[in-house]
């Protein structure tokens, strides 16, 4: 997990594994996965030539699984899952510190908008704690952000998609197609558009909000060299070297008791 090699009077490096296997196979099934639904998506509702409906539907269904496997199951055991044995409160500590935007991840983020006008160093928003052996946090402050609504948007897309598969798609012999139709008519009349429409328009706006999301968590978030280490480290190695501190801050053993007294 960690290798440390200390110097005298010299900068040691520090290599941790930012990412397990588990973790970077569930990005590649999750990035794979959507890619092909977005793809296949557009070409069903658009009619693009570059292939047959039939075919592009079929990948469109094939996909699914692997979509939904990777956000409802891998990644929510990814993110409670720690080395060894640790307690329930253990866990919850982490997700919160890691996933959930807080007050210090609003710090952060008004320093990088700060930054980007010329006022002051863009912060470090990798902390790893050597003493505990693991990441404080580990996310951008905006990816934090963007998970809620990536969240909200697979949900929506998984819900919309069962009436678009099918009409009269039931689970245990419960009518859940005929519900989700029900459900939509109420809120379809204050749009103007029947249910079915509603439920059309809300499946490509999640669609369409997937392409932004890849825009800016690469095209924008990440357009720099220094961080990609980041995607070395999710695609391949797993492994980060914390003594490039780009972006990066350890809190060494003795200056635990600071760093907690900046949170307060």
């Amino acid at each position: 997990m960690v290798g440390q090699k200390e110097n005298p009077g010299m900068e040691y490096s520090l290599v941790v594994e930012r990412y397990t296997l588990l973790e970077r196979v569930t990005h590649l099934v999750h990035l794979l996965s959507m890619l092909t639904l977005v793809v296949t998506g557009l070409k069903i509702y658009l009619g693009w030539d570059f292939m047959e409906f039939h075919t592009a539907r079929t990948l469109h269904m094939i996909s699914v699984p692997f979509f939904l496997v990777a956000n409802w199951i891998l990644v929510p055991y990814n993110v409670f899952s720690c080395p060894g044995t640790c307690s329930l409160k253990i866990r919850f500590n982490h997700f919160f510190e890691s996933y959930i935007f807080g007050v210090e991840d609003a710090k952060r983020l008004k320093a990088i908008i700060l930054n980007f006008f010329g006022r002051g160093e863009y912060p470090a928003f990798t902390i790893y704690d050597v003493k505990e052996g693991h990441y404080i946090t580990k996310l951008h402050p905006m990816l934090k952000l963007l998970i809620i609504i990536e969240s909200t948007a697979i949900f929506f897309i998984a819900v919309t998609g069962i009436v678009l598969y099918n009409l009269n798609w039931s689970l245990l012999g419960l009518p859940v197609a005929q519900w989700i139709i029900s459900i939509a008519g109420y809120f379809a009349p204050y749009l103007g558009v029947s249910a079915l429409g509603l439920i059309r328009l809300v499946h490509l706006t999640a669609t369409y909000w997937f392409l932004l999301e890849l825009t800016l968590h690469v095209g924008i978030l990440e357009f720099d060299p220094k961080v990609w280490k980041y995607h070395k480290a999710i695609f391949w190695s797993g492994k980060e070297n914390l003594s490039d501190r780009n972006f990066v801050r350890v809190i060494e053993e003795n200056d635990t008791k600071l760093f907690l007294k900046d949170q307060k």
